[in-house]
């Protein structure tokens, strides 16, 4: 019992923290060391025990998800926070804030208890658990450190104005990215596409967030859009985005097509697609995130076209998988700390 991870439940609905317990116990490594049935209840757990990951629903009568991970956020507690969030849309933006909050990924609630006891749910529960487990709580700032200022460039970055920029991220993604895309100016010298690991309906809420406080224009993906300068586009939710080229022009094809990485969009399609554009080179942006994506991807754009590759430094992750992933290839140019990583870009692709 004592080495299995100690887990609190968060929800108002006794019924839900029944269901959510079952699938916990399932697996022998966890174990739900309490319960609270609103937000001050959770606080004030926090406040007095010791948790490996926290199962928070959002909407709770006294103090909501949001107001429980603003008041981590003041007195300073490092929890490892999975929202709970019905899959509505209504509950989009609220989620995204949760993630932005410093929230380390999010589980639709089940449509039904026949859907809380499949297969699929109960998997993909356990999966999401265990990665916050072994994440570490994002930094609010994090300072550049020695590992970052040794980091060498290994090549000169010329910038010849028929490049593109791709960014993949997973977990803690939409923070790093609230952090990035308002941070670029609306001239830089290059389109920005980007895949973060999200179902569908969340996508549209988190390009609508980047886009009122970005100078970049930062949409949703669209089937057979054009790509241009003074743009970010985001895949959307449960599709594959493709670049393709006709007539001298660039464009988004949306696709259903199987998962890949175990997730849809899976940001190797982009940068495999990118291998075959009109581009003269990819500046390719690795964030924090589970697993290995993007790597396969971007070693085949290697062999296809020039490439510079930046890499999320370990401190500023919440997971440090796809990152790890990339510097482990060999690819990476550069790695940089969060705050810095908007920086980089502008001076791989410069301004118009």
């Amino acid at each position: 019992m004592d080495n299995k991870k100690k887990i609190l439940v968060v929800d108002d609905s006794a019924l839900m923290r029944r269901i959510v317990c079952d699938i916990i116990n399932l697996d022998e490594q966890f174990c739900v060391q309490d319960m609270a049935a609103n937000g001050l209840e959770a606080i004030s757990l926090m406040q007095k025990n010791t948790y490996d990951a926290v199962i928070l629903d959002i909407i709770m009568p006294k103090l909501d998800g949001i107001g429980v991970l603003k008041e981590i956020n003041r007195l300073g507690l490092q929890e490892h926070v999975v929202m709970f969030s019905s899959e509505a849309r209504k509950d989009a933006e609220i989620t995204l804030q949760a993630l932005e909050l410093g929230a380390m990924d999010f589980i639709h609630k089940p449509d039904s208890i026949l859907e809380a006891k499949g297969d699929t749910f109960v998997r993909r529960f356990l999966a999401i658990l265990s990665s916050a487990v072994q994440s570490r709580p994002q930094p609010k700032k994090v300072t550049v450190g020695e590992s970052s200022r040794k980091q060498i460039i290994k090549q000169k970055v010329i910038p010849d104005g028929n490049a593109v920029v791709a960014i993949a991220c997973s977990t803690g993604g939409p923070k790093a990215l609230a952090e990035v895309i308002p941070k670029l100016p609306q001239n830089l010298d290059a389109p920005v596409l980007i895949v973060q690991h999200m179902p569908e309906g969340f996508t549209k809420s988190l390009a609508q967030r980047l886009d009122e406080r970005s100078p970049l224009h930062v949409m949703e993906a669209e089937n057979n859009m054009e790509i241009q300068k003074g743009c970010a586009y985001i895949a959307r939710g449960g599709k594959h985005m493709e670049i393709v080229r006709r007539d001298g022009k660039h464009y988004l094809i949306l696709k259903d097509g199987p998962a890949r990485e175990g997730v849809r969009p899976c940001a190797n399609f982009m940068y495999e697609s990118l291998a075959e554009s009109g581009y003269a080179r990819v500046v390719c942006v690795v964030m924090t995130g589970m697993g290995a994506d993007g790597t396969a991807g971007i070693r085949n754009l290697h062999q296809k076209k020039p490439i510079y590759v930046i890499a999320q430094q370990k401190e500023s992750c919440a997971v440090y998988g796809m990152p790890r992933s990339i510097v482990a290839s060999g690819l990476t140019n550069q790695i940089e700390p969060v705050e810095n990583v908007a920086d980089a870009i502008i001076k791989s692709v410069g301004v118009k």
